[in-house]
């Protein structure tokens, strides 16, 4: 498969053509500089031995600041008051081909102004493995755009350094592609090093003498801050402009082109979302802890949900909570006796919280109480399968092939080793290749697997992709030092190489499991399904989780495919589709500033409307309400005769002929999102089967305790009630549920006895 790239969408030349706009004005020239063995750099020298090309800049600060006015008021962006910086932001939702903007752009500023020298400084392993794979692939793109201008490319490597001296001497086009981490640290980095490898000089005097047009993407995982290690790094480089790439940008500096995540989604650029939950229902037979988040700046606190009772039913909700509290007053529930908060911890990356009748500590993200989590799990990765054949069901015959990405915790949880470092299906691995043959099996997919033994299928279809060590073992790692970035790459550069692979259908893998790290950087357009086998809001977002699959689909010949009937992706979460809408809503509006559903208006008030109020202490000596104050001041009791045995037959009958208690099931919603100028709006689509949640583990509460806090009837009358119901097997299947219903029923029976002898 080759990649096909379309040359004329006009988002992307608006975004080109704001970046070239800014140099209007500016004549094709260069700047040229020596380079000497064991010396410095010398202006234009006679005695030094080679020839240095870089950028040069004849605009004065007023006419830059001018041709930005100009593109900022042709995009209806808001002014710069001044050239503060010569940082410049393009913002572009994931998923619109941000890459292929600036990438194309740095052409295109070739061709107008003669510009070559363009550094292209990325977060992370698995970005500059993109983009690398980005410029291999969009070559001959180029080539044919404009008139095969050569140009050359590569990724900067500490151990070959001679490829930064030809930086600086080609006279053609020259883009290096690096990671943040491996130019931020100056102490320990041979960029900064003098070496025979660039003739004497230190590497980044030869990057800051061609005055290069600085890339940055992602540029709020780059900085380290505003004042950050990244943002000194690029300081660092003497660039002639910095040109600022993301969907989410921490500071905008001078905005030159917005293509938001409300306009990408409306004019159908990326794909439509919709959310599969899967919701757990009649399942708080525990006392469920979930820790969320801890904090110390007013008092150490935590953010804890929890199982609360509300009039009839019980709802988790979310409490902030400190040291000494008990959870079975917040909660109001008997099941939560004992639980007192003993311990927080708020320091980075060892947060925790400790109750006092529990034998664990929570960890962020962390729950007890709760269904089964590998219960869960399971259910999760079903219905993504599920999911998955029924597109690919319908989309194979268009030549479009299906890809669902698992995100996960840890790597063991997929592939474990033994003590001689023999590699172990983990446990997703062994939930996936179970219902993954079991799903096949069924009738309405034995098209897809026409000559092909089914046998061998789930082990065939899947395929991890993780931080490889030196022994070839996947492992959890994070790119803080350069031998994790090694890990990280072996792995990134093969998930590059196989991109094409993965798209054709002469390759049975289908769905792949990666660690949450994977965000920004790995996107592959046939993404169609995301399930994210751990918490939302934790190490990933929602945002960041379904950005790797919102580009548009593409087919067998790599030509783009549109049209929302095709292009739609699916997230399995565990969460009900309107919080999930919620969130994303709130992450949105976070990450870009977009206010939904608020116009760009000052609200003025009218002086002239203003009315008078009294205060609230002259209201009891208002002579007018005299009169009412003395009827409310009068007490009143009133007394109601009952039948106490009629009263516990009557609830004892409603009990009975009430619905049936069922066991905790879990249950998938299905629904729509639709990102507006509004609101992330939600549209339901229909609902699964329910599947029963195993209770044998349950601890009965004490019924007749909490049955007596919520009638006020005596011990007695209620253990009468309770026989003569004939339902107390209920009980056992599910507490909370049957003592809801039981209140219930004798509440409203009581009530219906007032009315009788009022």
């Amino acid at each position: 498969m080759k990649f096909h790239f379309e040359p004329d969408l006009d988002y992307q030349l608006a975004a080109i053509e704001s970046v070239c706009g800014l140099f209007r004005g500016q004549e094709a020239c260069r700047t040229g500089f020596t380079v000497s063995h064991g010396g410095s750099l010398h202006k234009d020298s006679n005695r030094l031995e080679e020839l240095g090309i870089g950028n040069r800049l004849r605009l004065l600060d007023d006419e830059l600041l001018a041709n930005l006015h100009a593109v900022q008021l042709r995009n209806g962006l808001r002014p710069s008051d001044s050239l503060a910086s010569g940082d410049f932001t393009v913002e572009m939702e994931t998923g619109t081909g941000k890459t292929y903007v600036y990438l194309r752009t740095l052409f295109e500023l070739h061709q107008r102004y003669g510009f070559t020298k363009f550094v292209i400084v990325v977060p992370s392993v698995a970005i500059k493995e993109g983009v690398y794979k980005s410029l291999q692939v969009m070559a001959d793109h180029f080539r044919g755009i404009y008139a095969n201008t050569p140009f050359e490319y590569f990724l900067y490597d500490s151990s070959k350094l001679g490829q930064v001296r030809n930086f600086a001497t080609s006279p053609h086009i020259q883009v290096m592609v690096v990671t943040v981490g491996a130019i931020n640290k100056k102490e320990v980095n041979n960029l900064y090093k003098e070496t025979e490898k660039t003739g004497g000089e230190r590497p980044i005097d030869l990057i800051r003498a061609t005055r290069p047009i600085v890339i940055v993407d992602e540029p709020q995982s780059v900085d380290g801050g505003l004042s950050g290690q990244g943002k000194r790094a690029l300081g660092a480089m003497h660039p002639l402009c910095t040109l600022r790439y993301s969907a989410t940008h921490a500071d905008k500096h001078h905005m030159l082109y917005r293509l938001d995540a409300v306009e990408a989604y409306e004019r159908k650029l990326v794909k439509q979302i919709e959310v599969a939950s899967l919701l757990v229902q009649g399942g708080h037979n525990k006392p469920y802890v979930k820790l969320l988040e801890t904090s110390n700046k007013r008092g150490i606190t935590a953010r804890v949900e929890l199982d609360c009772q509300q009039a009839t039913q019980v709802r988790r909700m979310v409490k902030t909570v400190k040291a000494g509290d008990d959870l079975e007053q917040i909660t109001g529930r008997s099941l939560y006796a004992g639980c007192l908060v003993q311990n927080i911890g708020c320091k980075a990356g060892d947060e925790f919280l400790e109750l006092a009748n529990q034998d664990l500590s929570l960890r962020l993200g962390e729950a007890m109480g709760d269904v089964d989590s590998d219960v869960v799990k399971r259910q999760m990765i079903r219905r993504t399968i599920e999911e998955h054949l029924d597109k690919e069901w319908r989309l194979r015959p268009l030549g479009i092939k299906v890809l669902s990405l698992f995100f996960i915790d840890v790597v063991e949880h997929y592939r474990a080793y033994g003590p001689d470092g023999t590699p172990m299906k983990g446990k997703y691995a062994v939930m996936f290749e179970e219902e993954y043959r079991r799903a096949i099996a069924k009738p309405k997919y034995r098209t897809l697997f026409q000559e092909v033994d089914t046998r061998a299928t789930p082990e065939e279809v899947h395929e991890g992709y993780f931080s490889i060590d030196k022994k070839g073992r996947w492992t959890d790692t994070a790119e803080n030092n350069q031998a994790n970035r090694d890990n990280a790459e072996r792995a990134y550069s093969l998930i590059m190489r196989d991109k094409e692979r993965l798209l054709s259908f002469a390759t049975r893998v289908t769905c792949i499991f990666s660690h949450s790290a994977l965000r920004e950087g790995w996107d592959n357009p046939n993404i169609f399904q995301i399930c994210v086998l751990r918490d939302m809001g934790t190490a990933i977002t929602r945002r960041q989780s379904i950005g790797r699959g919102l580009r548009l689909c593409v087919n067998q010949q790599g030509e783009r495919v549109r049209g929302s009937d095709i292009n739609t992706l699916t997230v399995i979460a565990t969460e009900s589709y309107e919080q999930f809408a919620k969130n994303l809503q709130t992450e949105i509006e976070k990450e870009t500033g977009i206010h939904f559903g608020l116009e760009n208006q000052l609200k003025i008030k009218n002086a002239n409307a203003h009315v008078p109020t009294r205060s609230r202490q002259a209201i009891p000596h208002d002579v007018a309400l005299h009169p009412f104050w003395n009827r409310m001041q009068r007490d009143t009791v009133h007394w109601v005769t009952f039948d106490i045995e009629k009263l516990v037959a009557d609830c004892a009958q409603a009990i009975r002929l009430g619905p049936p208690v069922t066991t905790a099931r879990m249950q998938v919603c299905k629904a729509d999102l639709a990102i507006g100028k509004g609101c992330v709006a939600t549209r339901e689509r229909g609902q699964s089967s329910p599947d029963v949640i195993d209770g044998d583990n349950i601890e009965l509460p004490d019924l007749l305790t909490v049955l007596q806090e919520r009638t006020q009837l005596t011990r007695g009358s209620i253990v009468r009630i309770l026989i003569r119901s004939e339902r107390l097997g209920d009980f056992r299947r599910n507490p909370q549920q049957f003592i809801a219903w039981a209140a219930d029923c004798i509440n409203r029976t009581k009530c219906l006895a007032v009315m009788e002898h009022r």
